[in-house]
């Protein structure tokens, strides 16, 4: 089973490569005429339209039309940087993982100190096995002052330091994004999860008693939750975790757990 938290980050990665995208649009494809309506044919304008275009069309689950717009969006200009960081992620769903490197690099080239593109590529890198590697880009990420959402990159960041064993690292950058926005999902779970780990079971209590709060809770916060309270003794609470726990995800690897009475094991699982 895949870790809750790295399942979280890649949502986080997906949200990072494709933010500033405009609303999905009512129409489906369309062929391209060379230019978009009400404006002059501006090739960046063009780029720029073809690539949020894409970025909708993958967000709603069609790689082919998004792939076919992020052609438009590069022949229409060459140099967008932002289309080739896209290409990269949807390759990177894809699995095609050398083109999406190809893709990651040349967006770097031409823009070396974006924050979305070098969090797109530290997390392909985290996901292709080069976790060490993928350190820096995010924390160049992180540097840039423009960079609207740093937190997104310390998470990323935490979850990449976990699957390398570097608790310590990973303690850090989570409590580096909370201090940023202290409502950021990943950092939460993660923690509360680590804390559980660590035996500090007030502050995993708060902390998975937050992240419950600021989304819907999933199977593995709830579990997680019941796990805390069982150690504390919270018998009410605990109770409470397990019927949601059954209620809501009956089929899940934690509720099997819960049905044999198994809470062994720790909170955070790591791939090393």
């Amino acid at each position: 089973m895949r870790p809750a938290l790295l399942l979280l980050v890649e949502a986080v990665a997906l949200a990072a490569a494709l933010a500033g995208c405009a609303a999905p649009r009512a129409d489906g494809p369309r062929t391209d005429t060379g230019t978009i309506a009400g404006e002059v044919g501006d090739p960046r304008n063009r780029a720029r339209v073809h690539t949020e275009l894409a970025a909708l069309y993958f967000e709603r689950g069609n790689a082919a039309v998004a792939l076919e717009e992020l052609r438009l969006a590069t022949g229409a200009d060459p140099k967008y940087a932002a289309a080739y960081s896209l290409f990269g992620v949807v390759y990177m769903d894809l699995k095609e993982n050398r083109l999406a490197e190809d893709n990651f690099q040349r967006a770097l080239a031409l823009s070396p100190s974006d924050p979305e593109i070098n969090h797109s590529y530290g997390w392909f890198l985290c996901q292709s096995g080069r976790e060490v590697n993928s350190i820096p880009y995010f924390l160049h990420a992180t540097r840039n002052p423009l960079y609207a959402r740093p937190w997104l990159s310390y998470s990323a960041a935490g979850v990449c330091s976990l699957r390398e064993g570097k608790v310590k690292d990973a303690d850090d950058y989570f409590q580096r994004a909370l201090r940023l926005n202290a409502d950021e999902p990943t950092a939460l779970l993660s923690l509360a999860a680590l804390r559980y780990d660590q035996g500090q079971m007030d502050d995993a209590r708060r902390l998975i008693t937050r992240y419950n709060k600021v989304v819907t809770p999933s199977a593995e916060s709830l579990w997680l939750g019941l796990r805390i309270e069982r150690r504390i003794g919270g018998r009410i609470a605990e109770q409470s975790y397990a019927e949601q726990l059954r209620r809501r995800f009956p089929g899940s690897p934690q509720a099997r757990s819960l049905a044999r009475g198994d809470y062994s094991g720790p909170a955070t699982e790591r791939t090393r």
